[in-house]
């Protein structure tokens, strides 16, 4: 929050040049771009709600909040001073502000209220509040995706969805039962496997009342302090999906131990944890043995959110760095006016509203998933595909967003460093790069129908554009048969950069859509504003901010 009336007449000189803050600005209505993918999914009637939100994220109460959330990390609190076990952590309370901000606001709820077009509105709600604040958005995440799986469970479910749907928040460290609201967190990953699951050694024992005891541990348990986690473990039947609430049904704390918190390079504000289960209690979610059966859905939803996180990074990248060029002025002429300067921020708002649009069609996806067979087959491709390219983008873009602000994006008070640890995140998170181009083939293999719903995306756009156009010709030659592993990257990223031209040759200004086209469908450029090409500046640029 910028301080009242500093000086900027002092004794040695003046400050001049310098923007005003980037703040108190409503991060919905200033968004064209995002406008319009909300309002072209379905979820127009939500434009006030949007709006409303998008004030409280961008004010200066919520930066604030947000620095004061990543200046002071959580703390892990093992034991009180008694030396008895609590395995607690401790967090400022501006991390619970956040909080309370975004799922009062129904980042995690809204999808599962019944109110219509709820993926689409969790969808924007989260890309504001990762605007906000990332760091909180991984528990709000997990607990979005958890119905996905806890319905697979009907008597689990009716504990704890209701809880879920409240749309509250309750920092309370006590059993869920004494509580309106609750997370839900996930621990699946162990040491020896990562993302290979299958290498898990956490055993679960099934007791008399058909409850399970687990004995294992968990190298990442991210949001420890959630009411409850999904994890996977070994029960006679194979690898199967729990529920593992941090409190046991007589109000005893769980047998979860936090052995330390992770040091991470970003996402500071949230806490990931390594834990250990000592005999911890647990229900069982699906049958035995189709743990990873169990998950995949609520994996699918994370998967969305990997996918809004980066898109929402670089909106607020591309928002700063236009902001900054804006009111900053060299040689005699505002940074922005600029011609390289503007080549290269033109370049950066076409990739910034081409991954908008990408990742609010896949929301919508969500919406018609369980009424639409081609929709859902269509989600399930997309979405990874989504997920994988936007976070392969988002790092060099938030580098090149930084490099217009010169050192003072270089420096902890501004948002650009955060924001740039930050920026690797979702592309670790739920699969990386390798993992999901091979889930990909997988796909494409064991269900060839969603590469005909996917291709069947593509074929609306048809004849709009010619580079497009060959493009798809190209394509559809190599989804014939799935190539070799070692191809697998470059046939998602095509088929990356062929759905966001179809999509945005649909929807988006020419100025926009002939520009992707030109500069990323035929030969691109190393880096942006590198391609040659002439683009439609001031119309490309306007989009991004309204003008001063």
């Amino acid at each position: 929050m910028s301080a009242l009336r500093p000086q900027s007449l002092l004794e040695t000189h003046d400050v001049t040049n310098q923007p005003p803050p980037f703040e108190d600005i409503d991060l919905f209505t200033s968004d064209l771009a995002l406008r319009e993918a909300v309002l072209r999914a379905g979820a127009g009637q939500y434009h006030s709600r949007l709006s409303d939100f998008g004030q409280r994220v961008g004010s200066a109460q919520t930066i604030a909040w947000a620095i004061q959330a990543n200046r002071n990390p959580p703390q892990l609190q093992s034991f009180d001073r008694f030396g008895q076990r609590l395995d607690e952590v401790e967090f400022h309370p501006a991390y619970h502000a956040l909080m309370a901000l975004g799922l009062e606001s129904g980042v995690a709820a809204a999808p599962w209220r019944g109110e219509a077009h709820g993926h689409v509105l969790h969808a924007a709600l989260e890309f504001l509040m990762s605007q906000g604040e990332p760091g909180v958005c991984c528990p709000m995440t997990m607990t979005y995706a958890a119905p996905a799986a806890l319905t697979q469970e009907p008597t689990v479910a009716a504990q704890w969805l209701p809880k879920i749907m409240s749309a509250g928040y309750d920092s309370n460290s006590c059993p869920a039962t004494q509580k309106s609201a609750v997370t839900i967190g996930m621990a699946m990953t162990e040491k020896q496997g990562g993302s290979d699951v299958r290498a898990n050694s956490t055993k679960a024992h099934r007791q008399s009342d058909d409850s399970y005891t687990l004995v294992g541990h968990k190298w990442f348990c991210s949001a420890p302090m959630s009411d409850a986690f999904l994890t996977l473990a070994y029960a006679k039947g194979g690898l199967t999906c729990f529920l593992v609430p941090r409190w046991r049904p007589d109000g005893s704390r769980n047998a979860i131990h936090l052995m330390r918190l992770k040091d991470k390079l970003g996402d500071r504000a949230n806490a990931s944890s390594e834990i250990e289960y000592h005999g911890a209690f647990a229900q069982r979610i699906g049958e035995e043995g189709r743990g990873v059966r169990t998950i995949i859905e609520m994996v699918q939803h994370t998967r969305l959110d990997c996918a809004i996180a980066p898109a929402a990074f670089m909106r607020q990248a591309l928002a700063n760095a236009v902001w900054h060029t804006r009111h900053r002025r060299a040689f005699q002429r505002s940074l922005i006016d600029q011609p390289l300067m503007r080549a290269v921020l033109a370049d950066m708002a076409i990739e910034s509203e081409a991954a908008t649009t990408l990742v609010f069609r896949l929301a919508q996806s969500f919406d018609a998933n369980p009424s639409n067979e081609a929709e859902a087959r269509f989600m399930r491709i997309a979405t990874p595909i989504g997920k994988y390219w936007l976070n392969k983008r988002v790092v060099n873009f938030v580098y090149e967003a930084m490099e217009t602000h010169g050192g003072a994006g270089y420096v902890e008070e501004s948002i650009m460093p955060r924001l740039f640890r930050q920026s690797p995140l979702n592309s670790i998170w739920e699969g990386s790069g390798n993992v999901i181009c091979l889930d990909v083939l997988r796909a494409m293999i064991r269900e060839p129908e969603s590469v005909v719903a996917f291709l069947d995306e593509l074929e609306i756009s048809r004849g709009a554009d010619r580079k497009l156009d060959a493009t798809l010709d190209s394509l559809k030659d190599r989804l014939v048969q799935p190539p070799a592993e070692t191809q697998a990257r470059h046939l998602v990223e095509q088929m990356a950069l062929a759905l966001q031209a179809s999509l945005l040759v649909r929807h988006a200004p020419p100025a926009i859509a002939d520009g992707f086209c030109a500069t990323r469908l035929a030969v691109p450029g190393a880096t942006y504003g590198a391609s040659g090409q002439s683009l439609d500046e001031r119309t490309i640029l306007d989009r991004v901010l309204p003008p001063a």
